[in-house]
């Protein structure tokens, strides 16, 4: 079995399927240090300043002289910003309709659409409502659960945000989304919603906004206007109370597979997400697409320097001048906070053989698999594109799962290759191991092991398939390992845009 793999056959670097020692012969090359599992190793010479080239494609420039068999990391490659070219249109592989509809058991809303689960939810308005929320959500204990066998429970979703903040402009906007699109969520069930009176972000816009009725199943309620913490929790249980029972008529039924949306996510990558569990779920989310379905690729610094390979597959050019406009404003974005489009790759990612953004995008971007990319939303927007579909957010994971949850999405598919501990009500998290090591040492967080594409010789589609049958065993209500675990409720964490007053 080889020790190495080639991902593309013009690069210049490949990686270490195990851990290589100096003076070995690894196909003809004898490394020049040890190069840990994972890392590059370059196979022919590279200039100083000259392309560094993975995946077929620019991953840094050689900050010295190169010589074949050295280690290629962080100590002699370099991030620069890549000039593109962008083409719109031009690799558009149109999905044939799948031959036979997949079903999963799903419940199915009064606005016809379609929940995983089925969730009361405490949603504040600002930071200043969140221990009355935690408190009364923290009163619906298992055992008074217990009767209602077809409630998943009472989630309280609290944030630190609402007030010091501009009371229009992206940051609001966003913040206001993300509300709307966790009560109008078809995971809930019944909301209440609980502010404190004063904040910037009222409720009562975000009822007139986006036209919520009051009524049994969502409720609201101001701290100050029920004078004071100790009534409103009181006040917010008796609520709570009256919409178990509603709740709890929900039943499941057969729904086609092409109302599942999946958050296409990944968080402690390393070298093997993008040769592994990334290109297997994007073959997932192919499947999904040929079903009618819907994939929500996010974190938009995670594709920069692979958005050219998404324009390329853009529905419509205005579809990919859309996802251009995020890029530029990113880098502006980050330029005025004094940041870098290169703060990614973390420390861990750089542990598991990443180096440079670059390196990571082409990795990450492999998540979306190959369909025609139908749409570009913001943050938090309710997305209405059928297919494979792309949402802005940061990288940061607990913040980018809750602007796709917002969006729509009821169930999330996360790929990792250090190990992320993560889970978020109300949408069922699928964990995706991309090696076997950490898959074997994590099995009680990892759903899926996609190393073993590596140890075993597993095909990528076939990794695939195993992760699209798990779309629909999930949907139907088998727990993931985060659902089991208990993750969920202190991973809501909106996406905070702007000043803080």
């Amino acid at each position: 079995m080889s020790k190495t793999v080639r991902l593309a056959p013009n690069d210049n670097v490949v990686s270490a399927i195990e851990t290589l020692n100096p003076d070995e012969d690894v196909n003809g090359i004898s490394p020049k240090q040890q190069i840990p599992r994972g890392h590059k190793m370059a196979t022919q010479a590279i200039d100083k300043g000259a392309a560094v080239l993975k995946y077929a494609q620019v991953i840094g420039y050689a900050k010295e002289d190169i010589a074949v068999g050295d280690h290629v990391h962080t100590h002699n490659l370099e991030f620069r910003a890549v000039d593109q070219t962008y083409e719109f249109s031009t690799d558009i592989r149109p999905v044939a309709p799948a031959t036979t509809v997949d079903t999963f058991m799903g419940y199915r809303r009064e606005n016809g659409k379609v929940g995983t689960r089925n969730y009361v939810a405490v949603l504040t308005s600002v930071n200043c409502s969140a221990t009355a929320a935690r408190m009364i959500a923290n009163h619906f204990t298992p055992e008074v659960m217990a009767k209602y066998e077809n409630v998943d429970g009472v989630v309280a979703f609290v944030h630190g945000t609402g007030c010091g903040m501009a009371g229009d402009g992206d940051g609001f906007e966003a913040l206001q989304r993300v509300m709307w699109g966790y009560a109008a969520h078809p995971n809930v069930a019944a909301v209440l919603m609980v502010g404190l009176g004063c904040e910037i972000n009222q409720i009562d816009w975000l009822v007139e906004a986006w036209g919520l009725k009051p009524g049994p199943k969502f409720q609201a309620m101001n701290i100050q206007d029920v004078a004071g913490l100790r009534k409103t929790i009181e006040i917010g249980i008796q609520k709570v109370e009256a919409m178990l029972p509603l709740a709890n008529e929900a039943r499941r039924e057969a729904c086609p597979a092409s109302e599942l949306m999946v958050g296409l996510q990944c968080g402690g990558s390393d070298a093997w997400s993008g040769v592994t569990a990334n290109p297997a779920l994007g073959f997932a989310c192919d499947l999904l697409v040929a079903q009618g379905g819907t994939g929500v690729l996010a974190e938009t610094p995670e594709i920069y320097g692979a958005e050219h390979l998404l324009t390329r597959r853009a529905a419509t050019p205005e579809v990919g001048e859309k996802l251009i406009g995020l890029i530029k404003w990113w880098e502006e974005y980050a330029a005025r906070n004094k940041g870098s489009m290169d703060n990614n790759p973390s420390p861990g990612n750089k542990k598991g053989g990443l180096t440079t953004i670059l390196e990571k995008s082409l990795g990450a971007a492999a998540k979306g698999g190959t369909s025609p990319l139908t749409g570009v939303f913001k943050y938090g927007e309710t997305i209405r594109s059928k297919g494979f579909v792309f949402m802005d957010s940061p990288g940061y994971d607990p913040a980018s799962v809750t602007g796709q949850i917002a969006s729509g999405c009821n169930l999330i598919a996360f790929t990792t290759g250090r190990g992320s501990a993560f889970g978020a009500k109300p949408t069922p998290s699928i964990k995706i191991a991309t090696n076997t090591q950490m898959f074997t040492r994590m099995e009680e967080d990892m759903d899926l092991n996609a190393g073993s594409i590596l140890t075993e010789g597993e095909t990528i589609e076939a990794a695939g398939q195993r992760i699209y049958q798990m779309f629909l065993d999930v949907a139907s209500g088998t727990p993931s390992k985060s659902e089991a675990q208990g993750l969920g409720d202190y991973e809501f964490v909106p996406w905070q845009i702007g000043a803080v007053m």
